[in-house]
């Protein structure tokens, strides 16, 4: 047949390219063309073409729809079992022109690792799936929703899959509030069936407009006695908030997640936070509801939050001291000719130090402490510098607070680095730093000096607030470390308390033993068929419709043998276990729940209760967290269900920890 001179070949039979089904070979003079049956383009049909360059045409062709291309998309270089290992796929322009990865559905399970093998299967497109897809990318990275709006991503969408027609801003959105639901009733649903009890821990956040965020996150030991912790809620404040609003926004998320009869502390970052914030949810879960020492354990306040708050005032004490210094380095880095002359007053001072001068970010009070201790070390070459403005002159008075704080805030900065890089944070790690703080504000405090002496007061007090709230359950919390026990309190105790040591250290063995013998009852009670769940401990609220309010632990502790020795004086009477570094108190209990069946429900409890609540990347600020600027446009209920779902989607997908945000994750994945 001939077409405007052009001859069709018959396609001779060694043509067995699967290709060929999509192509006529024709031949114009001594030319050989293959024209694409569903658009008509010409590529070249010679033999010594080859059909790479036609393989690719087909792959984006754009009025291809829906075809299988299975035996299209075929690799050259098959491996010999046709599996595909995710971990080994790298981008590489030459296998892109030679081979396609074909669109797989893969369903996630949180075990899943990144060397895990899945089956390459033929598939059509999905608009509905990719739609989804583009959503939890979106979600999990924290882009802005406004991306799809890009020119750039619409190209690049368009060239890697003609087909898929890119939602607009308001689609995306949708789609994200759909996964939102979906995860969210996985976690009611986790929660709900959780053995042990929650922990709440609320911090507050600001954005650049000046707004306020409450954030509340779970956390607790799962029945792998792991510690994990899930954001329940992010809820934007009014501006003119008050101390019952915030109570209130955090009992309606208890109640609105149903866990507040599992509630077994609430960690708030602000240690001066109005307790009667504290009393307020304490009087809404007060039914089947246990509470250490009138409530004592229940109300926790952030250790690292409160360091941050006194090396606020350690700052605020030397601010015409550091501005000097920041004014001194500024003005030595301002010129080369400086610089020389700086470092000649070096050499001839005998200073050894090889540091570079910096300036701090007034921000991040770790910069700031970093600047300081390099200054102090150039101390005599600043006195001999010429032309120096006299006003940034430090007197000899001056440079010896400036060294003595410097040694105060590195001390916190070592300490809230314990605090904030700890991959497993447990509640048993905080006692022996907190204790050291502790002794060291005692010693400060006897400085000669009555400018440092009355700082240290300073700082002491505020310190004092927050232990009188929280020394006990930090005691506690060290007690169930098999490496301390009672020895940790013991020995830090004298040296805090003095004469005193003896008393003190009743108070927490009392607390202690009142924890247990919660837990006790609670245990006993089940033992007879009580109806009662393991989380909901015996209540301590008074209740006159229940004048039998006491029986239960009259009836525990009359009823027990004289010869029975509980799980805890078993424990306290054993020796201490040898300390290690690769030692794990979570798995150590684990193991060790069949010997102390019912202490062990109380250490995964108390173990899992967050101490502090900064994170690392946040740390050393000043301004404690703010809002990322693109979230700020969101409505509340948009800007909640990013950041809820964005840490359930990490924690599912991550082992590495929450921080991280780069994973090898399928494409598309399944939900029920």
């Amino acid at each position: 047949m001939e077409v405007a001179n052009e001859t069709v070949i018959k396609k001779p039979k060694r043509l067995t390219s699967v290709v060929w089904n999509h192509f006529e070979r024709v031949r114009k003079a001594d030319l050989c063309y293959a024209v694409c049956v569903h658009c008509n383009k010409k590529l070249s049909g010679s033999s010594n073409s080859g059909t790479t360059h036609l393989r690719n045409h087909l792959m984006r062709c754009l009025k291809r729809f829906n075809y299988d291309v299975s035996q299209l998309l075929s690799a050259k270089k098959r491996k010999k079992d046709n599996t595909l290992t995710i971990a080994n796929i790298s981008y590489d322009e030459g296998q892109r022109k030679e081979e396609y990865l074909k669109p797989t559905i893969v369903k996630y399970e949180p075990e899943q690792r990144k060397d895990e093998v899945f089956n390459v299967q033929s598939s059509w497109f999905d608009q509905e799936r990719s739609r989804l897809d583009l959503a939890r990318m979106i979600i999990l990275h924290g882009y802005p929703l406004a991306m799809v709006e890009h020119v750039g991503f619409k190209v690049f969408v368009k060239n890697l899959q003609p087909l898929f027609d890119v939602v607009p801003n308001s689609t995306v959105e949708l789609s994200c509030m759909e996964i939102y639901g979906k995860e969210r009733q996985k976690v009611h649903d986790m929660l709900s069936k959780l053995q042990g009890r929650i922990n709440l821990a609320v911090e507050m956040w600001s954005s650049p407009e000046n707004t306020n965020h409450v954030c509340m996150m779970a956390h607790y030991v799962g029945d792998d006695w792991k510690l994990q912790k899930k954001i329940l809620n992010f809820v934007t404040l009014d501006s003119s908030h008050t101390n019952d609003l915030l109570s209130g926004v955090i009992i309606k998320c208890l109640m609105d997640w149903d866990i507040g009869s599992k509630l077994f502390a609430v960690t708030l970052d602000d240690f001066s936070t109005n307790d009667d914030i504290v009393l307020r949810i304490k009087e809404q879960i007060s039914e089947n509801k246990s509470r250490l020492s009138n409530g004592q354990l229940l109300d926790v306040r952030s250790a690292a939050h409160v360091l941050n708050s006194i090396v606020q005032d350690a700052m605020e004490a030397l601010r015409l001291v550091i501005q000097k210094i920041r004014g001194t380095v500024r003005y030595v880095k301002s010129s080369q000719s400086i610089q020389g002359k700086f470092k000649e007053m070096v050499l001839q001072t005998g200073i050894n130090s090889q540091k570079n001068l910096v300036l701090d970010c007034p921000i991040q009070w770790n910069s700031t402490y970093l600047m300081l201790e390099t200054a102090i070390e150039y101390r005599n070459a600043f006195c001999q510098l010429p032309e120096l403005d006299l006003d940034l002159a430090l007197s000899d008075e001056e440079w010896e607070w400036a060294s003595s704080i410097t040694g105060y805030l590195k001390l916190f900065i070592e300490i809230i680095n314990v605090f904030s890089s700890n991959k497993c944070p447990t509640a048993n790690i905080y006692f022996p730093e907190i204790c050291h703080v502790h002794i060291q504000l005692i010693d400060w405090c006897k400085s000669p000096d009555n400018f440092l002496s009355s700082l240290a007061a300073k700082m002491k007090a505020k310190f004092d607030k927050y232990w009188s709230k929280c020394s006990l359950s930090l005691a506690v919390a060290a007690i169930l470390d098999p490496r301390f026990k009672m020895k940790l309190v013991e020995y830090y105790y004298s040296q805090i308390y003095g004469s005193t040591a003896l008393e003190r250290i009743k108070e927490v063995s009392d607390g202690l033993k009142e924890l247990f013998n919660t837990y006790s009852i609670c245990s006993t009670l089940m033992d007879q068929g009580s109806a009662l769940p393991l989380s909901s401990l015996p209540s301590s609220s008074n209740d006159g419709r229940d004048r039998l309010k006491g029986f239960d632990k009259f009836l525990h502790e009359t009823s027990q043998s004289q010869t029975a020795i509980s799980d805890l004086e078993k424990y306290l009477d054993e020796p201490v276990f040898p300390r290690n570094c690769n030692f794990n108190i979570l798995n150590w209990w684990r193991v060790h729940t069949p010997r102390y069946p019912i202490l062990s429900m109380m250490a995964r409890d108390v173990l899992g209760t967050p101490m502090s609540t900064v994170s690392q990347e946040s740390a050393f600020h000043a301004g404690g967290r703010v809002l990322d600027s693109c979230r700020c446009p969101l409505t509340p209920e948009t800007r909640q269900a990013l950041i809820c779902t964005q840490d359930w989607l990490r924690m599912q997908s991550d082992d590495t920890g929450p921080s991280s945000s780069h994973y090898a994750l399928p494409l598309y994945v399944e939900t029920n």
